[in-house]
């Protein structure tokens, strides 16, 4: 027991520094720990497993709130505030409230893994592709709440992505599209090179135009926000981290998803915040954080239940429990429910771990949002480079990462939003894919319309979507309205 605690804090403290460094991602070490840990026992390799899988989940954002560079797709949403509030000199306390927010979503996600995994599983299991196709695609109408001031900016930027998303080979006939003959991008644009892109890169070359300005003094005295705003986050920490664990639970959803569905839904529940939304809001850390860590105990129900990855990294722990002669599935409860109890407690454990190690460092971290702008610059430039060609080791990462920063540079100094783009770019494949075979499983695009409006779960998702669309209307046109005062 004493060894698994051990390993347990130790795969969180690694997995928060290697979710830190753009383009290294959980996915990426969880599966290099296979190869370290297949003569171990099954109980200490699935404990420094689990460790590294949630400290890595939180790890993203902090990458985001410092330098602007989501550490992992399921960051950002957190570059959205996160970022602006260590432009104001609250960098630590934005840390601070990531870390309390992703143990509140780590712990219900938790909850739910221990006594709703056979609930969530079942209506995880009910998904046909057509209902996956109605989520991605509500996925896709939070363009919306990214879109910053104009919302027509925001579906030029979504658009874009989901142009760059079909490049490659065509996932159901294997035929290349718009490759131009160049085998380099056959295998299509990886989304995680356009994000550092993106977002780093890009960032560092706009902040080239501010780099006299004065730097910003972090206030580290107390990185601990006041116990009543605190409190006042707590219900959208719970609510999100609801959210993100159904979320989770659905086989290929991910974390990404969940933050953005999050994000979106604290964007119209949440009336009155103090700063607006994108300005530096406390809530919109609270929401996605809350939410992509809770996505990881929604991850493991369907694994553990039903033998169905919930996402990349569980896809991996299905491999190492095969190796360690365990088949995740529906028999795992009764003929291993030691096992099953076994990960609950190691869940639990990472997450108190998180609590500790996540709050240590801070201080020492915000400080690097003060480093001086002609040595920060550069080296985020170098991170970035280093970030993406570690996914593929491949060349043409780099090459992305550099044509897509040029792209975020003139897309910030325009005032275009890059989140649409990266939301694109990751749900635009899955759209497409679940479509299709929503078609060829109905037999037809007009029986798979048919089966929308008469399968009461898909007719909720589709009304679901409609409401989302009709807000997202009603809320651009109440801007548009809004008086402009003399001094703007």
């Amino acid at each position: 027991m004493l060894i698994q605690i051990c390993f347990v804090a130790l795969g969180v403290f690694a997995g928060i520094y290697v979710g830190a460094i753009p383009g290294l991602s959980v996915t990426m070490a969880t599966s290099l720990l296979i190869a370290m840990t297949y003569s171990w026992s099954t109980d200490t390799a699935l404990a420094v497993m689990i460790g590294v899988y949630v400290g890595g989940v939180y790890g993203g954002s902090r990458a985001a709130v410092l330098l602007n560079i989501p550490g992992a797709p399921s960051a950002v949403a957190t570059t959205f505030d996160g970022y602006p509030l260590a432009k104001k000199g609250l960098a630590g306390q934005a840390i601070a409230v990531s870390t309390l927010t992703s143990v509140v979503g780590g712990l219900v996600g938790t909850l739910f893994l221990c006594f709703a995994s056979p609930l969530v599983s079942s209506v995880a299991l009910s998904f046909s592709p057509r209902d996956y196709f109605l989520l991605t695609l509500m996925g896709l109408m939070l363009v919306g709440s990214l879109g910053g001031k104009s919302i027509w900016k925001g579906l030029f930027s979504a658009a874009a992505g989901l142009m760059l998303g079909i490049v490659g080979m065509d996932p159901i006939s294997g035929l290349g599209r718009l490759t131009f003959g160049n085998v380099n991008l056959r295998g299509g644009i990886s989304y995680i090179a356009v994000m550092i892109g993106l977002f780093g890169v890009g960032e560092a070359l706009f902040q080239l135009l501010h780099r006299n300005q004065p730097i910003v003094r972090q206030k580290v005295d107390s990185i601990r926000p006041p116990k009543n705003k605190l409190l006042k986050l707590f219900p959208l920490s719970l609510g999100s981290g609801v959210i993100g664990t159904l979320v989770g639970a659905l086989p290929g959803a991910g974390g990404e998803i969940a933050a953005l569905l999050a994000y979106d839904t604290a964007k119209r529940v949440v009336r009155h915040p103090e700063v607006p939304f994108g300005e530096g809001a406390y809530e919109g850390v609270v929401a996605p954080e809350s939410a992509n860590n809770a996505a990881v105990g929604g991850a493991l129900i369907p694994m553990l239940t039903l033998g169905i990855p919930g996402d990349s990294v569980t896809a991996i722990l299905i491999g190492a429990l095969a190796i360690h002669g365990i088949r995740a599935g529906p028999m795992l409860m009764t003929e291993s429910p030691d096992l099953f109890n076994n990960l609950v407690f190691l869940l639990l454990l990472a997450n108190i771990f998180l609590l500790v190690l996540g709050m240590m460092g801070i201080k020492l971290f915000a400080k690097m949002a003060e480093i001086p702008r002609n040595i920060l610059l550069p080296m985020i430039i170098v991170v970035s480079v280093i970030g993406s060609y570690s996914i593929n080791n491949l060349t043409i990462d780099i090459v992305w990462t550099l044509v897509f920063g040029v792209v975020g540079y003139f897309m910030k100094y325009y005032d275009v939003p890059v989140g649409p783009m990266v939301l694109g770019l990751i749900l635009g494949p899955t759209i497409e894919v679940n479509f299709r075979r929503a078609i060829l499983s109905s037999g037809g695009l007009f029986s798979m319309l048919g089966e929308v409006v008469t399968n009461p779960l898909s007719l909720v998702l589709l009304v679901i979507m409609v409401l989302m669309i009709v807000s997202q209307v009603l809320s651009s046109r109440s801007k548009n309205k809004e008086p402009v005062s003399p001094g703007q």
